[in-house]
């Protein structure tokens, strides 16, 4: 097996796929890219059992082969050498891999290819197309509310519905929950699949920012993502998804609409003053005035911050979680936003104040109950 190529060329195309290599892999091989010539181009393959990435490119080549090499010796020796073109041999007996650069001279030792992990592939399944910007949006507007327990596989992932006439990407926590719907996406069918965090982390990174189109295959234990030359696989989280539709309250009657700048300011420093377990900040509504106070009895830290709103509705009180609050208005892109409430110990809605036909973004965020912090 040999064959030329860049530097350049190699280490963009190996970055993009080394996310999914764990320090820990469950078999040894794992910590391997995987490199297989055929037909005049180069596949690399990196894996951890649940996701695999792969990105193949044209190369100059001489003699076809695959081989499983080192990945972090590789990436390692590939970001130490400036651009240039380097050959790239392998002895398919002993697996013994060498780099051959304009001055130097790398021998590691690689595994026999046929050890790595064989990759699911697509025999039948459902496809769907959407383009990269807008999946990208998708994910960064739904992936900080996806739950770390483990207790909960159900949540530690995105929640994919098809719908037909449009698709929701939905997460939650169980303390706060985003419903990011998407009007201009048609489906051929009504399903609905769990996707993974680290596999939507590693494929946001690897999108492209522009309209190329993702094709979306999932199959019933399985969901692939293929654009340009990448192809993401990623095994589905087999469980049910909760019925957040039924999270979602109907009725809130307070309606508060504010600038969406100006409350983050103010949050990220009321945060400061905050009790660090519970990052609780207390609202006070009435009139045209919101005020925002935080506290940490525990060091005698106090702060507060009057902000002109639209409000209506009662005067109230409501406490939230300001780094969930801080998160949830960062993922808006509005100049205003607007919280929608009903009392005090009723989950509140954020939604950006205006939105176009294409997109629709709800947040749900639950109350701290005052009472046990004052």
């Amino acid at each position: 097996m040999k064959f030329t190529i860049s530097t350049g060329a190699l280490h963009k195309k190996l970055s993009a796929i080394s996310g999914v290599i764990s320090n820990n892999p469950i078999v040894p091989i794992l910590e391997n890219f995987l490199l297989k010539i055929e037909n005049g181009q180069l596949t690399a393959i990196a894996s951890d059992l649940q996701t695999t990435m792969m990105t193949s490119l044209p190369v100059e080549v001489d003699e076809e082969g695959s081989v499983a090499v080192p990945a972090k010796i590789l990436m390692d020796t590939l970001k130490s050498l400036p651009e240039q073109p380097i050959t790239i041999s392998v002895d398919l007996e002993s697996f013994v891999t060498e780099i051959h650069s304009a001055n130097g001279h790398y021998k590691l030792a690689g595994e026999n290819a046929l050890d790595f992990p064989s990759i699911p592939t697509p025999q039948s399944g459902t496809e769907i197309f959407i383009p990269a910007d807008v999946l990208a949006e998708a994910i960064s507007n739904t992936i900080f509310a996806v739950s770390n327990d483990e207790l909960r596989p159900a949540m530690n992932g995105i929640f994919i519905e098809l719908k037909g006439n449009h698709v929701n990407f939905v997460a939650t926590d169980g303390n706060r929950l985003i419903r990011y719907r998407r009007n201009d996406i048609n489906t051929p069918i009504e399903s609905a699949f769990i996707v993974p965090k680290k596999a939507l982390n590693l494929l946001k990174g690897a999108l492209p920012n522009d309209k190329t189109e993702v094709a979306i295959t999932f199959t019933p234990h399985n969901a692939f993502f293929s654009f340009n030359n990448t192809r993401t696989v990623c095994r589905l989280i087999e469980e049910r998804f909760p019925e957040y539709e039924n999270a979602i309250p109907q009725n809130n009657d307070k309606i508060l609409i504010v600038n969406r700048q100006e409350i983050l300011n103010s949050l990220k420093r009321l945060d400061i003053y905050a009790n660090k377990a519970t990052h609780l900040v207390r609202f006070k509504l009435g009139g045209s005035r919101l005020e925002i106070l935080a506290e940490d009895i525990d060091f005698s830290n106090e702060a507060s911050e009057t902000i002109d709103c639209q409000y209506e509705g009662e005067a109230m009180e409501i406490g939230f979680n300001a780094r969930y609050l801080i998160e949830m208005l960062s993922a808006i892109a509005t100049e205003e936003v607007k919280i929608t409430l009903s009392g005090s110990n009723r989950a509140g809605i954020i939604m950006p104040a205006e939105q176009s036909q294409e997109e629709d973004i709800l947040m749900l965020l639950m109350p701290i109950m005052l009472s046990n912090y004052v």
